[in-house]
């Protein structure tokens, strides 16, 4: 059942992304930053596609995929139709790995120590949510004061 609610979440915020990214009027606006906004609504799009990319694809679902974590943050003018794509990708390999794991294996240690001690995947993966949620939260407001 937790997968099943896994997968709902993570393709309803992941399309929510989608949205927030295309629901910009100006493009140019999904890459600018302000005195008391360091990151652009590109740079967080690009950091949560990383994100999942390499904790579900290369950890869970061994894809291959290499981070690049720097140019998440230093890549500016992306055009919006590459970043929907790369959130499409990710909406599909984040379905696929959570499509093939088993509530067994949710509970089994995750692969990577990310914070200070050891986990279990199904509490990481609830983090990646809850991280997931933040920055579309940022790129919600983001949108709503610079797409001007």
């Amino acid at each position: 059942m937790i997968i099943e609610s896994l997968r709902s979440l993570y393709s309803r915020d992941l399309n929510k992304l989608k949205t927030e990214i295309e629901s910009y009027r100006n493009e140019s606006s999904i890459w600018k930053t302000d005195k008391n906004i360091a990151n652009s609504a590109g740079n967080l799009c690009l950091h949560l596609v990383g994100n999942l990319n390499t904790y579900f694809g290369t950890e869970l679902g061994n894809t291959g995929y290499i981070r690049n974590r720097e140019l998440e943050f230093s890549l500016k003018d992306v055009p919006r139709t590459e970043l929907i794509e790369k959130v499409m990708a990710t909406i599909s390999m984040v379905d696929d790995v959570l499509s093939r794991l088993t509530s067994e294996d949710l509970e089994k240690e995750y692969p990577l120590v990310i914070f200070e001690d050891k986990m279990t995947t199904g509490y990481f993966l609830i983090h990646l949510i809850t991280h997931l949620d933040y920055h579309l939260g940022q790129i919600n407001y983001h949108r709503r004061l610079l797409d001007i």
